[in-house]
Order: C-alpha cells, then structure tokens, then sequence
C-alpha cells in the first residue's frame, strides 16, 4: 500500500514540473528505511530531503504531500447548500482560537482548525468546488483581521512598548495566524481528499512552478515572486562573462617566449602571451513596453533593475513607437516600483498612436547612441519583433550588430508563433548573435547558463 501510495506521489510530483530520477526515488525508499514513518514530520523530511534539490520546488512538494499524506478525515456530508446550518457557537470558537494563538498552543490550534472547517466551510460532497473557496468562506467569518487585533490589544495591554517591539509582536502574531491558516488550509484538503481522491485532488490543486510560468500572463503576484528569483541570475550572468574574460589571453608575445628558450637550449618549452587587460562589458538593454508586452516588459524591468548592481556601464532604454533612456530610473537604491511609475510617466516611449514600432525605435537607439557602442558592448533587446505592419528597417539592427560585441534577442512569444502576422523576427534574426524564446525564468535561466560572448568581428549565430 505504502509503495503504491508513494508511487503516485512521485508521479504527482513530475506532473507538477519537479524533476525526480530513479535515483532519487531509489534514495528516498532506502531513508525510509531508517526512517520512522509514524512520525510525520520525520517522513515528510525525508522525502523532501532525497526528492527536492531545488528550494523554488518546496511548495510545490508541500502541495502533493498534503494531498497525497493527507490526514485521514471523513468525507464532507451530502446536503444541499440551501440546507439551515446548525447553530454554532462562533464567539466561543473566537474566543478559544484567541487564547490557543496567544499560548501558541499547537495541539488546540489543530483541533480548533477541524472544528471551524467542519462548522464555517460549508463543504459538501460531490460539489466541483476548490479548496480555495471553502478556505476563504472559513476565514472570512473567523474575520482574521480582527482576531489579530485583539492578539496585539492582549501584548499591548501588558504595558507600554517602544514602536521596535511592537513590530516584532505584530510580526510574530501575523506568523501565528499564518500558522492557523495553513492548518484549516491542511484539514479543507483532508476533506476534499475523503471526498474525490488523491489524483483528482492534486490534479485540481496543481500549478506551475514560478519558474514555468508564463511571463506574457503572469500575474502580479507572479510577478513578485520571480522578483527574488531574477537577483541571483544577474549574478550568475555577471560571473560567466567575467569568467570569460578571464580565461582569454592574449597574443603571443615572441620576444618574452624567445628569452624564456635560452634556458632551454633555444626550443620554446613555455610559450608566453601577452598580458590581458580585461574590462567589464558594456550592456545596453532595450525593452519593448507596449501595451501587448505590458506584463513581459514588467518582468525585464526586473531584470534590469537587478542587472544594474551587476554592471558598472549598464544603460537602459525603453520604447513604444519612439525610444527613451531610463538609465537614470534604475538608479542603486531606486525602489522598483517608484522606478515603473516614472517611466510610465516621464519616459518618451509614444510617438504617434503608441503601437510597437521597432524599425524607428532601432533607427533613434542608432542615431542618438550608436558612437556609444564599442567591441565591448553587449545589446539586449527584449520583445515579439511585432511591427504593426511598419518598416522593420533590418539594416539598422546590422549596424548595430556590427558596432557591438554582441546582439542578443529576447522573444517572449512561442516559436511556433514567430515570423507569423505582423512578426519580423527572422529578419532581424541575421543580424543577432542569437535569438532566444523567453518565455518564462527557466527558459532565461538557460539562456544565462549558455551565453556565449563572442569577440568583436566574429560571425553572428542566429539560434532558436
């Protein structure tokens, strides 16, 4: 039983993105044999600790264990939801729930979760509802904010408090509600495991790993979350390209070699170069901010604010139909969002109707900036190459490309759409040193991983 049970789970987990080999299957039964699995926490660590290499996945593991492990409840009943509930005694609940929260009382805190689920969710059986909506039913009438409230009146009451401790407290108590949120979150599970089954469960409850999801329809909150993933990246790539440069030499240096073979009876035993004098790239990032890349440009936004502590000559530009420096915007010690409203304010990015223009918005970048770019200069540029049916003006891009070190293409589209309706991007794909879809922060991350700067004058690759 355990093995199938675990057998699914595995699969559970790959269908949600994580990857699990045979090996790492292989791993986590044989801990478990040294493991007791009576003890949930200690199996729920072992399984996490062989099967989970990347902290990114650890909510989606919490996810399928919960389902999978779930907690053995009885089934939701079958009524209708018109149906009088029985009177229940809600102050009281509040009231224990209070005293629990404030003892920090584990073992109640459980038991008050079951009770508030079984009395406020309103769960039924067979209903096609998600969890989420019996999580919010409960916690809207347990009113939370206020329970939090009156946990902060019961600290303050206990004397006066300088404005320091009374952020710690509140901190702490907002850690507590968040424990009890995860346990009604755990019981309405349970329940709706009882009810339709693990599989059924998981497949309902399964999302995309932050780093699967789509960068074209992330939310906001999506968003946010990428927020903490994109600083590392930055680094990762700012350490490749200095490991580049370090790891290249220079020139033969034939004198230095001939002097060095004297003491070898004149045969050049140890060849010798001439010293390198490597200087960090130059990177300029151009972004596409039209309405259809709205959410995308958020996301490169991100990318730039977190690049400019990596890159001393880091310059921004953003564009619609008309291109505009926002260097300045991104700032060390600039807030983010602060930055997104100046741009959305102050940049000049609209020219005529404000749909993409990318063959003007090129030729202005080359006009304005083009003396700008040496053998050391890397241009970025990041969007769906989707003209409107206007002059793509390719030619601009090969100036470019040929007065830089390199020309790198971020298209957030799926390839499968490129070069289809009003998309130009194989004809800008010549003159790129690589074209890259990105549509989402693993496929960046990859694009990180393998990137190549080529020397000044090298042939420029177009890649898919």
């Amino acid at each position: 039983m355990l093995v199938d049970l675990l057998g699914g789970f595995i699969q559970e987990l790959r269908a949600a993105g994580i990857p699990v080999s045979m090996v790492e299957t292989i791993d986590a039964m044989e801990a478990l044999r040294h493991t007791d699995i009576s003890d949930r926490q200690a199996f729920k660590s072992t399984l996490g600790a062989t099967l989970v290499k990347n902290a990114r996945h650890h909510a989606a593991f919490e996810m399928a264990f919960d389902v999978y492990f779930a907690l053995e409840r009885p089934a939701p009943e079958s009524r209708s939801a018109d149906d009088p509930s029985e009177p229940y005694d809600l102050d009281g609940l509040l009231a224990e729930l209070e005293e629990a929260l404030a003892d920090l009382d584990m073992a109640r805190i459980r038991a008050l979760a079951r009770n508030a689920v079984e009395a406020l969710a309103g769960m039924e059986s067979g209903r096609p509802v998600g969890g989420t909506y019996y999580l919010y039913r409960t916690l809207r009438q347990l009113d939370v904010d206020g329970l939090l409230e009156r946990l902060m009146g019961r600290a303050s009451a206990a004397g006066s408090v300088s404005m320091l401790e009374e952020r710690l407290t509140r901190e702490e108590l907002e850690g507590r509600i968040r424990i009890l949120r995860d346990e009604i979150e755990t019981e309405i599970r349970s329940r709706l495991v009882a009810d339709r089954g693990r599989e059924a469960v998981a497949k309902t409850l399964r999302r995309p790993l932050i780093e699967e999801t789509d960068l074209m329809h992330a939310t906001r909150s999506d968003l946010e979350a990428l927020d903490e993933l994109i600083k590392p990246l930055t680094r990762k790539m700012a350490t490749r390209l200095a490991r580049r440069r370090r790891n290249k030499r220079g020139r033969l240096d034939f004198r230095k070699t001939m002097r060095r073979s004297l003491s070898t009876g004149g045969v050049p035993v140890e060849p010798q170069f001439k010293s390198v004098h490597p200087s960090r790239p130059e990177v300029f990032l151009l972004c596409d901010t039209s309405g259809s890349m709205a959410t995308f440009a958020r996301f490169t936004l991100q990318f730039t604010y977190a690049m400019a502590s990596q890159f001393s000559k880091l310059r921004s530009f953003a564009f619609i139909d008309a291109l505009d420096e926002v260097t300045a915007f991104f700032e060390p010690g600039v807030d983010f969002a602060a930055a997104l409203r100046r741009i959305a304010t102050e940049a000049s990015v609209v020219y005529l109707d404000g749909h993409s223009d990318y063959g003007r918005s090129l030729e202005q970048f080359w006009t304005a900036y083009g003396g700008f770019l040496t053998p050391r200069s890397i241009v970025i540029v990041t969007g769906d190459a989707r003209t409107n049916y206007r002059d793509p003006r390719p030619e601009v891009l090969r100036e470019i490309a040929e007065a830089a070190r390199a020309v790198y293409w971020l298209n957030p589209e799926p390839y499968a759409y490129w070069d289809t309706g009003d998309s130009v991007i194989g004809r800008y794909r010549p003159h790129c040193t690589e074209v890259r879809e990105v549509r989402n922060l693993r496929q960046l991350e990859d694009f990180i991983e393998s990137v190549v700067v080529p020397t000044h004058g090298a042939k420029v690759r177009a890649l898919s």
